[in-house]
């Protein structure tokens, strides 16, 4: 492995990411959670990797199976590649987790379709103290690459969710 390889591409781009929501997340003193199914744990794990995770990471939810995401999630049967699902795993990771800021990642990594969507389609649901909110995605590629490309983009949302508001101080030091 080169030291270029190491130093760039998905795995880099996933840790200064996580890097950035740390720092954010100390900044405000929010706690932060993920609930995950497509990602399979990876934005977790790159957030549990980031600098002082102990201080403002709880945890992750990894719901694989449709079964977990209603059983433990509160997803109601039927499609769990939908926004209701996605918005749905936020909400019931934030209230186990006692997370201010929960990221849910569900989708169709392919090769085959799945809930009658493509391979490629993921939705992000996120809840924060200021409100919650749903995004569907496409990405084109083999699984791996879905899940790559979903692992970073999620991370992204956490960083744009952890943007301080005109009205709020950062936590004291």
């Amino acid at each position: 492995m080169t030291t270029a390889s190491r130093t760039s591409g998905p795995a880099a781009e996933a840790a200064r990411l996580a890097a950035e929501v740390a720092d954010r997340a100390v900044r405000l003193g929010w706690s932060v959670g993920t609930a995950e199914s497509l990602t399979s744990g990876s934005v977790a794990a790159a957030l549990g990797a980031a600098p002082s995770a102990s201080t403002w990471f709880r945890g992750s939810v990894v719901a694989y199976a449709s079964e977990v995401k209603f059983d433990l999630l509160e997803v109601p049967e039927g499609p769990v590649v939908s926004s209701g699902a996605a918005l749905t795993m936020a909400k019931a990771a934030a209230a186990r987790l006692s997370a201010d800021l929960v990221v849910a990642v569900t989708g169709a990594g392919g090769p085959d379709p799945q809930d009658g969507q493509p391979p490629g389609t993921v939705w992000f649901g996120v809840v924060w103290p200021h409100g919650k909110s749903v995004e569907e995605r496409f990405f084109d590629g083999p699984p791996e690459r879905v899940v790559a490309e979903a692992t970073a983009h999620a991370l992204q949302i956490a960083c744009r969710a952890l943007r301080p508001r005109r009205h709020e101080r950062p936590a004291p030091t």
